[in-house]
C-alpha cells in the first residue's frame, strides 16, 4: 500500500531488462510493449470551498482558482487549486461555500474535481465571472470567440507587467538566479521596475531597501542580472513573451535572421517564410515589435548592452543537419529539455508535432498518445533511448 511506505510513490513501472529483447518488442501506437506502468488513482480529500478568485497571466488570461481551506493531500499541503477557465467552473458549478473535492491531478497539480452537493449550504448561487480585471486598474475583461478563455486587453495591466518580468527571467528565458516571483512583487511594489528593461539599471543600494535584502544576496542578484546580457539570441526572442512564439520559432528566427534588428525589419511574410515558423507567429511578432511601449523595452535593453546578435555555436558533431526529431514521453537520462538541446546542437530541431517532414520520433515512458498514433499513420521511425543516443552519435536509425 502506497501509504505504508516511508517515501512519496505514484506507481510503479515494470520494464524489460535487456536492450535486444526491447528492440525486438518494438511500441505500440501509445507505448512500449517492453514496459507496463502500474499506477495509483490520486488521493482525494474533502475541504472547503472558501472563494473564487482569478488570476491574471503576462498576455491578459485570466484563469479562475479556488481558495481552499488548507488540506493535506498528495503529499502536501493545499490551499489553492486551478479551475482552468470560466466554462469549467459552470461545467463543475462549484460554489463559494461548497464542500468540494480535491486531488492532484498526476499527484502533481492541484485540482477541484467537483463539489459534495450532499454537503451544499443553503442560499448558494453559482458563480458568475467578473466583467472587470481584479487589478487596481479594473480594466475590462473580453470573452475570446470560439475559445474558453477570458482575456484583460489593457497593455498596461500591472498584474501582466509583473508577470511579463518573471518570463523574461525565467529559466527558459534570461534565467537570472534570485529573480523569482517574490522578488519581482517587490521590487514592481516598490516602483523599481516598471518592464523588463528596468532591470538592468537596478543598483544594489536600491534592492537593499527592499525587506530581505542584505549586500550579499542584493551583489548576486546584479551580477545574475548583467551575466544574462549575454545569452543568446533564441532565449531573448522567448524572454520578449511575443504571444504564440515558443523557444522552437525563436531558435528558428535567429538561425534564420541572425540579429534581432534583423527580425524587427523583416515583413509577415519574410518571417512566415521561415521553416517552423508560420503565418500566426509571424503576425503576432511584428504586431509586438510595432507597439511603441515593446519598442521602448528593446531600446532598454539595448541601452544596457544586451547582445541581440549572439547565436550559440555548438562544438557537437552536426549529425543531424536538416532532420527533425521529436521527442516525447519521460526519459531516463535526458530531461525534455536537455534532449531537445542535444537534437539542436548536433544541428537538427525538435518540433513539438510530427509531420511528414519529422525524421524520427524518440519515445519514453508515459509518451503522448497523438504524436505516436501520427508518427505510426506517417509511418515515421519510433526509437527508444537508446535509439536516440544511437541517432545522436551517428546521424544515421539503428539498424
Amino acid at each position: 500500500h502506497r501509504h505504508d511506505l516511508p517515501y512519496e510513490i505514484d506507481g510503479v513501472v515494470v520494464k524489460l531488462d535487456n536492450l535486444d529483447q526491447r528492440e525486438r518488442l518494438g511500441f505500440t501506437a501509445r507505448a512500449p510493449r517492453w514496459a507496463i506502468a502500474f499506477k495509483f488513482p490520486p488521493e482525494e480529500r474533502n475541504t472547503i470551498l472558501r472563494d473564487i478568485q482569478v488570476s491574471v497571466g503576462r498576455t491578459g488570461r485570466t484563469t479562475p482558482f479556488a481558495v481552499l481551506e488548507p488540506v493535506f493531500v498528495g503529499g502536501s499541503t493545499v490551499s489553492m487549486a486551478t479551475l482552468h477557465n470560466r466554462d469549467q467552473v459552470a461545467l463543475k458549478d462549484v460554489r463559494p461555500g461548497d464542500t468540494v473535492v480535491v486531488r492532484k491531478a498526476g499527484d502533481v497539480i492541484p485540482e477541484v474535481v467537483g463539489p459534495v452537493l450532499s454537503l451544499r449550504p443553503g442560499g448558494t448561487k453559482p458563480w458568475v465571472f467578473p466583467t472587470v480585471c481584479p487589478c487596481p486598474l479594473g480594466s475590462t475583461l473580453v470573452k475570446e470567440e470560439d475559445v474558453a478563455d477570458t482575456r484583460c486587453v489593457e497593455p498596461s495591466c500591472p498584474f501582466q507587467r509583473d508577470q511579463r518580468i518573471i518570463h523574461f527571467a525565467s529559466r527558459g528565458a534570461m534565467d537570472i538566479e534570485g529573480l523569482g516571483e517574490r522578488t519581482v512583487f517587490a521590487l514592481s511594489d516598490a516602483g523599481l521596475v516598471g518592464d523588463a528593461g528596468d532591470l538592468y539599471s537596478l543598483t544594489v543600494d536600491q534592492l537593499m531597501t527592499l525587506d530581505g535584502f542584505a549586500e550579499k544576496g542584493a551583489t548576486n542578484l546584479v551580477d545574475g542580472i548583467q551575466a544574462s546580457r549575454t545569452r543568446p539570441l533564441p532565449k531573448i526572442l522567448t524572454a520578449l513573451g511575443v504571444k504564440h512564439l515558443g523557444p522552437s520559432a525563436s531558435e528558428a528566427l535567429a538561425a534564420h535572421f541572425g540579429t534581432l534588428d534583423a527580425i524587427m525589419a523583416a515583413s509577415v511574410d519574410e518571417l512566415s517564410a521561415v521553416d517552423g515558423v508560420g503565418g500566426v507567429i509571424a503576425a503576432s511578432v511584428v504586431s509586438w515589435f510595432a507597439v511603441p511601449e515593446n519598442s521602448a523595452i528593446i531600446e532598454k535593453l539595448r541601452a544596457a548592452g544586451v547582445d541581440f546578435g549572439r547565436v550559440e555555436v555548438s562544438n557537437e558533431p552536426q549529425t543531424l543537419v536538416g532532420k527533425a526529431v521529436v521527442v516525447t514521453g519521460t526519459l531516463a537520462n535526458f530531461s525534455r529539455e536537455a534532449a531537445e538541446q542535444a537534437i539542436k546542437a548536433r544541428g537538427g530541431k525538435s518540433p513539438g508535432s510530427v509531420s511528414a517532414k519529422t525524421y524520427a520520433v524518440v519515445v519514453g515512458a508515459e509518451p503522448g498518445a497523438s504524436k505516436l498514433t501520427k508518427a505510426e499513420q506517417l509511418g515515421v521511425p519510433v526509437l527508444d533511448e537508446a535509439g536516440f543516443e544511437t541517432l545522436l552519435r551517428t546521424g544515421e536509425l539503428p539498424a
